[in-house]
């Protein structure tokens, strides 16, 4: 059963015409979560894609990019929501569908010309993944890749940070669904 079928969908979560893709079923299913975590193993061990560090956005980020960083013998570097993190932090402004949101990072987390693997679990509108983007940016690293279990092309999130230059990645998508 591939990974596609182990994703959950909630109709109208959180709103009235949200078709909400929730991977908690897929990464409760041992075989479903090993598939995810052995195919990007896989894909980065053999893809021409260098690197010294992984960042996961809060908080399926964390869980795939923790799992990926043990595989690959890489640090990892968490993503925080605003004021989760206790040392000096930068942080990074993006737009919400009602307003503005935060995300921070702690300041000597990614070191100058670091090669940055940013991973999380979806890609909708692309917000929260520019962001973590720009804050690796801002303390001097390279977003060398982005890659998500999941890719809403539809939403144009993926569109977007591709036609801002970033290499993307993802393992499935739902598309028109």
């Amino acid at each position: 059963m591939p990974i596609k079928s182990r994703i959950r969908t909630i109709k109208d979560y959180p709103k009235k015409g949200i078709m909400f893709r929730d991977i908690t079923t897929l990464i409760k299913d041992p075989v479903g979560f090993r598939l995810v975590i052995d195919q990007l193993t896989q894909r980065y061990i053999n893809e021409d894609v260098d690197f010294n560090i992984i960042a996961g956005i809060e908080s399926r980020g964390f869980i795939l990019g923790g799992a990926l960083a043990y595989t690959l013998g890489k640090g990892f570097v968490p993503i925080r929501k605003k004021g989760k993190l206790p040392g000096e932090i930068v942080s990074q402004e993006y737009e919400l569908e009602y307003g503005t949101d935060s995300i921070e990072v702690h300041k000597d987390a990614i070191k100058n010309g670091a090669k940055v693997l940013l991973v999380d679990d979806l890609i909708a509108t692309g917000g929260t993944a520019l962001a973590a983007a720009a804050l690796i940016e801002k303390l001097g690293g390279q977003v060398v890749e982005a890659c998500f279990i999941v890719n809403l092309p539809d939403i144009g999130g993926f569109a977007k940070l591709k036609k801002k230059g970033y290499k993307l990645f993802a393992l499935t998508e739902f598309e028109g669904e």
